[in-house]
């Protein structure tokens, strides 16, 4: 994300939905992306498992010591990171849009049903 929280607070509104639109979209994609990398690790470790010799105990040691599955397994934690930072550019994104749409004044406002709860508020 290229934009400052200042900036997208100035944003007009159809500026903002565009680009709360294309963050998820981009999410969505790199969500995809990884789940598919994880599950082809996982694949790998079975068939490396069942095609090993030995008991379970050494057939699981084999899958662990396995340099190219350790490889595979740092890029998903890499993928799994990349993702968790492009979540947090969706809900940077997406913080402003409700309040705006709700009328509030900044970041802290509280809709009626907070405010009936903490005893103020509209009756």
């Amino acid at each position: 994300m290229t934009m400052s929280v200042e900036q997208l607070w100035s944003l007009p509104e159809t500026a903002l939905v565009g680009a709360y639109a294309e963050a998820r979209r981009r999410y969505a994609e790199k969500k995809f992306e990884r789940d598919t990398q994880r599950a082809r690790l996982e694949w790998m470790r079975a068939k490396l498992f069942v095609n090993s010799q030995g008991n379970v105990t050494e057939r699981k040691m084999a899958v662990d010591v396995s340099e190219e599955l350790a490889r595979k397994g740092q890029e998903v934690r890499e993928m799994t990171r990349d993702l968790d930072m492009l979540k947090i550019e969706v809900d940077v994104i997406d913080t402003p849009a409700p309040r705006r749409a709700r009328g509030a004044t900044g970041p802290r406002g509280r809709s009626r049903r907070q405010a009936r709860r903490a005893g103020g508020g509209v009756r």
